[in-house]
């Protein structure tokens, strides 16, 4: 008999519902939420509203274009966190309740372990390619920045992370501070591709280990911004595409220069990229430059699978579904996670 998981995702602004049958996936709904654009940045109130307005449209969705009926359902997979707790709510109640109502376990993920195992997501027709066990994953995110060992998956052991902020956090207040708008990742990603970007430099911290820090180079960009509109009011507007390509390269040589270690340091060789970060072209391209050079084999998820998605939800799930792991009706959605909770 198949194991079919209905994936449930709400840990921030995008509503999405997918199902997965002994791996492979059948669907997948996103339901993303436009309202945010005009406040520069997720507003939690509007965000667990706009869920619940979602969550029954998407997954009803999901089920119709797997072609199955809830009857067929074995469990349910939702993000119990990290995210927003408002928007964390909407998803874990409604899949509690659809639970209980249908005679079915649920299953608890782990937000960013879903964003690490989307490499395994299986579609049919396209060659399966996965990491072998154990592997690096370089998750990068707008709240999270990490170097993770994966022994297996349901084992992850972080190697480094951020002190301060994430990269993904450095591009949106670099891109603000631009006046170029919200999400700033995509925005700065498009510029970069415009510009030089050996032209500038930018401060780069100096931190022990295989952590990381953005702190500084955000404000090593405010400074120099500053300091030459004060010579030249257009010289921002003049020279963006050039300041963004420049920005972006130091993000992603601070984050190859840890990741690097942390693979010579392992002995490692497959290296694999998650979260929303890793949509950004040039930190792709990087990574398989790398990979080329020492010897690495790169595992890149599809453009789709690297935002927040409930199909990373239930093919994570599906692992821990088979390794008997079940939440409890009262389990409570934690706005924080490490990476080895759960």
């Amino acid at each position: 008999m198949a194991d079919i998981i209905l994936g449930i995702e709400s840990s921030c602004d995008d509503t999405s519902a997918a199902v997965i049958r002994d791996g492979y996936l059948l669907s997948n709904v996103i339901a993303s939420q436009e309202v945010h654009k005009a406040y520069g940045g997720v507003v939690p109130e509007l965000a667990s509203r706009a869920h619940e307005l979602n969550i029954v449209p998407v997954v009803s969705e999901a089920v119709k274009r797997a072609g199955i009926e809830l009857s067929d359902l074995s469990a349910i997979a939702f993000t119990r966190g990290p995210g927003l707790l408002g928007s964390l709510l909407v998803g874990t109640s409604f899949a509690k309740t659809l639970s209980v109502s249908l005679g079915i376990p649920v299953v608890d993920v782990n937000h960013l372990q879903g964003h690490i195992l989307a490499c395994f997501i299986r579609q049919e027709g396209v060659p399966v390619c996965e990491p072998r066990f154990p592997y690096l994953c370089l998750l990068v995110s707008g709240g999270n920045s990490q170097i993770v060992k994966v022994n297996s998956p349901l084992d992850f052991e972080i190697l480094g992370q951020t002190i301060d902020d994430a990269v993904g956090e450095a591009f949106d207040k670099c891109s603000k501070m631009m006046g170029l708008g919200y999400p700033g990742g995509p925005v700065i990603d498009r510029l970069a591709r415009q510009g030089d970007p050996t032209r500038f430099k930018f401060a780069k911290p100096h931190v022990p280990g295989l952590d990381y820090s953005f702190s500084g180079i955000k404000t090593s960009l405010l400074y120099f911004v500053r300091d030459e509109m004060q010579k030249d009011p257009d010289f921002m507007e003049k020279n963006k595409e050039d300041i963004c390509a420049s920005f972006q390269k130091c993000l992603i040589d601070i984050l190859l220069d840890k990741l690097v270690k942390a693979a010579a340091r392992t002995g490692i060789k497959d290296i694999t990229i998650g979260g929303g970060v890793s949509a950004n072209s040039g930190l792709r391209e990087r990574i398989i430059l790398e990979g080329k050079n020492r010897g690495w084999r790169t595992f890149l998820p599809e453009f789709k699978f690297t935002t927040d998605n409930a199909a990373m939800i239930a093919v994570a799930g599906y692992h821990r579904y088979l390794a008997g792991a079940r939440a409890a009706l009262d389990a409570a959605p934690l706005s924080r996670l490490t990476q080895d909770s759960l």
